[in-house]
């Protein structure tokens, strides 16, 4: 007698579940990562706070694990983003490396445990919610940009 075999769907991620939630239509979002694309995630739960790569991972070594939030990368477009809170704008507002988009502008994000259209996730949404703290995102940055390490002049 051959032993049967069942197929079933994979549980969704929960950080592809929490994403998903935040986008208009969370079922096309879904529907859009099975078809490898990137789907448009409009900032309403939280700000894309975009920054060049380089000084997105220069400002991640400075930011402690437990302020850090999620922070999606295009090396294509040298371009990284972090997810902030929705209040987060005025706080970031002097940062001259980042740029706050307002809310409802649409970030077009992979899922959340594999790349799409060269996108990926160095720090993925894990379904809890956490966002970068703004204010160590700030600080990480500074009004000026990163600061010259003092052993740089000898």
């Amino acid at each position: 007698m051959a032993a049967t075999t069942r197929t079933t769907t994979p549980a969704r991620e929960a950080g592809d579940t929490w994403l998903a939630d935040c986008a208009r239509h969370p079922e096309l979002a879904h529907q859009v990562w099975d078809m490898d694309g990137l789907a448009p995630i409009h900032c309403t739960h939280w700000l894309a706070a975009e920054a060049q790569l380089s000084v997105a991972l220069q400002a991640l070594r400075r930011i402690p694990q437990r302020h850090r939030g999620p922070l999606l990368l295009d090396p294509d477009l040298d371009t990284a983003w972090w997810l902030v809170a929705p209040d987060a704008a005025e706080e970031l507002a002097d940062v001259r490396l980042l740029t706050v988009h307002p809310a409802g502008w649409p970030l077009h994000c992979p899922p959340t445990r594999r790349p799409a259209a060269g996108r990926f996730w160095l720090h993925a949404p894990d379904g809890r919610g956490r966002l970068t703290d703004p204010v160590h995102l700030a600080s990480a940055l500074g009004p000026g940009g990163p600061r010259i390490l003092a052993e740089a002049f000898g």
